[in-house]
């Protein structure tokens, strides 16, 4: 295959990633966003496989084989509440082959036509020492946030003094060592900007909170595609340019999107949790003196079977109960009763972005029962029923008037306007901002404790007796 027939390959594989983004922004296209994507990919795989100069055929064929042999297995085993770490992990992957590559191109770049080793061209290493430092904070600040997300590490936040000023001293520092080795071509100055940057990446995470997670793994998701542009550039692959340009732009606008749903600033992220060290967790003021409205399965399914309009917020302990079936199953029982079902999504529900639409969509729940935080807010006051299951923090009546709490400002769904709030839970536990929810101890609420599948398949067989 010739250079300009694998380049209209490379296009016809960068349209097909564009359509997959698309299709991927809605739910009712997502399954053909995702078609495409694959074909694009195959494509991109193919055009590579066939470009002149290609060789080492079985080495690539390995490498396709235990990395597609991995990925198989993972995607098969996986569960559904892991998927926000699994994202996590895929993109320290991408991030660290950002890192190789870069390498490669270092002490082989005659094999990439940028010079000869000693001699390679200024703007490569610039694009090269580029991709290296984004892509080596993408690996180390993704292998933080699987951590932290897999339980392995405590999702609170790590503070400890002149934090800031630290990480604005170390990435001066990088930014400096990338100039020399701009100017020197050291292969000292490569590692040290790998090693700065590994350190730069943990730093920038470990002060970020549980809370603000989901806009970690999204912002996460844009650093690994920049890393993929910047090595794009140095090794001169127009379609590592594109994809990475496109995941690294989509990252970027969707963590924006998650920092203006939690209320944060996209610096707060960016520049490693900047100002959380003032926000202390509200602790809800005496939570041993104040008392709850405990019920059951029986007591809810009479609530709801008698309402004319039920709302169901889904969060965390919905998938960590793997409850979305019953909840599909309780929400059809309840239609057949005349009673109008909907569901409200918070844009941070879950551990990563879309996290709920993912497990109501595998539950089958119709897509135009399910709006978000900005269609059915003003929904709640007309509402009968809320049937909070799992969701905690995006329901906290806090975030509007306590201002020393950690999620004070960020828009929650207002589901204590609702005539009556049924919210499963296990426990009284604070959620994962580690904020105690005003909601538990509102007169309209009624606890229902207990494992959220469980109590929800109760629920549904009261309706039904």
């Amino acid at each position: 295959m010739s250079a300009n027939f694998a380049a209209l390959f490379y296009l016809v594989a960068s349209v097909c990633f564009i359509l997959a983004l698309r299709g991927l922004s809605s739910p009712e296209t997502s399954r053909q966003g995702n078609m495409f994507g694959i074909a694009g990919m195959a494509i991109a795989i193919l055009a590579t496989l066939l470009t002149p100069g290609m060789s080492n055929y079985w080495l690539i064929l390995l490498g396709v084989a235990i990395g597609g042999g991995a990925g198989a297995f993972i995607a098969l085993k996986i569960n559904m509440t892991a998927l926000p770490q699994l994202v996590a992990a895929f993109h320290s992957l991408v991030g660290l082959a950002a890192v190789f590559v870069a390498a490669a191109a270092l002490y082989a770049p005659q094999a990439f036509g940028i010079g000869l080793p000693g001699h390679i061209k200024p703007a490569s290493l610039v694009e090269m020492s580029l991709g290296l430092a984004i892509g080596a904070i993408t690996f180390s600040g993704s292998v933080i946030a699987f951590a932290k997300l897999q339980g392995i590490m405590s999702g609170a936040p790590l503070i400890f003094p002149q934090q800031h000023k630290l990480n604005l001293a170390l990435g001066i520092l990088l930014l400096v060592l990338i100039a020399l080795f701009v100017t020197t071509e050291s292969y000292v100055l490569f590692w040290l900007i790998a090693f700065l940057a590994f350190a730069l990446g943990f730093l920038l995470i470990v002060p970020i909170g549980g809370a603000d997670m989901p806009v970690v793994v999204s912002m996460l998701n844009s650093y690994s595609g920049w890393a993929a542009a910047g090595i794009g550039f140095t090794i001169g692959n127009l379609l590592l340019i594109v994809t990475g340009a496109l995941v690294g732009a989509s990252g970027a606008i969707l963590s924006y999107i998650m920092c203006k749903g939690m209320n944060r600033s996209i610096f707060n992220v960016l520049l490693g949790g900047f100002g959380t060290e003032g926000g202390a967790a509200a602790a809800g003021g005496g939570a041993k003196d104040r008392t709850v409205k405990a019920g059951s399965a029986d007591d809810a399914a009479f609530i709801m079977k008698n309402a004319g309009k039920v709302i169901v917020v889904p969060g965390y302990g919905m998938a960590v109960a793997q409850a979305q079936h019953a909840l599909r199953e309780m929400a059809d029982t309840l239609k057949k009763e005349g009673v109008q079902v909907s569901y409200a999504i918070h844009p941070v529900a879950g551990r990563m972005p879309g996290h709920m639409n993912v497990l109501l969509a595998e539950a089958n729940v119709p897509y135009d029962e399910v709006f978000e935080l900005e269609e059915i807010n003003h929904e709640f006051s007309t509402a009968d029923v809320v049937y909070v299951i799992g969701a905690n923090d995006v329901t906290n009546p806090a975030a509007k008037t306590d201002r020393t709490s950690a999620i004070y400002g960020m828009p929650i769904l207002e589901v204590d306007k609702a005539k009556t709030v049924l919210f499963v839970k296990r426990s009284m536990a604070s959620g994962y901002a580690g904020v105690e929810n005003e909601l538990f101890f509102r007169t309209n609420t009624m606890m229902l404790f207990g494992d959220a599948k469980k109590m929800t398949e109760e629920i549904v067989q009261a309706l039904q007796h």
